[in-house]
């Protein structure tokens, strides 16, 4: 465990569009920091720039709202074309919360529980604002896995990277950072079988690493206007683990609130 860690945000990084090369502008954000990449290290991208990079942007007058989506925007308050695009990226409703306004807490096709299956509308474009919706990564895991080998083509360093999203929690308020994309980073560790300080055996203890991580990094991004979606974090053990964030999703099997 470390003494001492630090969370340096990396200003500087422009409106990212689809097609940016996230690897060259977060080598140009580190310089610009006066930084250089080290074996260890970790940078945490927002998954807004992801997304955007990725070309995740839908305009909303392209999307075409069925009777079910109807339904559940007369029901929350919500835009029809804006609920179709969060059933697209569904495998099921879980939780409803009528009025206005309202929230549809699904299951995403990635395993994920959360609202509106993470689909913003803040920040997306500034022309048209309102009118457009970014959805999350494809595949978030591959994206960080690709990002750390174009880094390593660069830099000659392979650095942990982490993509991390604000959820809410069912029982508690606010949002908080979470790991939705991950590379080289132990993101689950299982201290089960390890003696605590006193010698007692531990049989539950299971940290959710990955999710520590991204919420530290949130706190250094911030969540509005502060425009620093990339932040590097220093002073772990240097590792390359083969973990995912797909790991933190709990098996359906264990989930006792379904």
């Amino acid at each position: 465990m470390p003494g001492r860690l630090e969370i340096l945000a990396l200003p500087g990084i422009p409106q990212v569009q689809a097609g940016d090369d996230l690897a060259e502008l977060l080598v140009n954000a580190i310089r610009a920091a006066g930084l250089e990449l080290q074996a260890g290290d970790i940078l945490v991208l927002a998954q807004k720039i992801v997304s955007k990079a990725e070309g995740r942007t839908v305009r909303l007058a392209e999307v075409e709202a069925g009777a079910e989506a109807r339904q559940l925007a007369a029901d929350t308050g919500k835009d029809p074309r804006l609920v179709q695009l969060i059933l697209d990226q569904s495998r099921d409703v879980v939780r409803l919360r009528k009025g206005t306004p309202g929230v549809i807490v699904v299951e995403h096709k990635r395993g994920w529980i959360h609202a509106n299956a993470g689909i913003d509308q803040s920040n997306v474009n500034s022309g048209d604002p309102g009118q457009w919706a970014l959805l999350l990564p494809e595949d978030p895991d591959a994206s960080a896995a690709a990002l750390r080998e174009a880094l390593q083509q660069r830099t000659g360093v392979r650095p942990g990277i982490l993509i991390n999203d604000s959820f809410g929690r069912a029982w508690r308020v606010g949002t908080c950072g979470i790991a939705i994309g991950s590379a080289g980073i132990t993101t689950v560790e299982d201290l089960r079988g390890q003696p605590d300080m006193f010698g007692r055996t531990l049989e539950v203890t299971v940290v959710g690493r990955g999710d520590e991580l991204a919420a530290a990094a949130s706190l250094v991004m911030g969540q509005a206007g502060e425009g620093t979606p990339a932040v590097l974090i220093r002073g772990l053990a240097m590792e390359d683990s083969a973990a995912t964030a797909a790991d933190l999703i709990r098996p359906r099997q264990e989930d006792l609130f379904r």
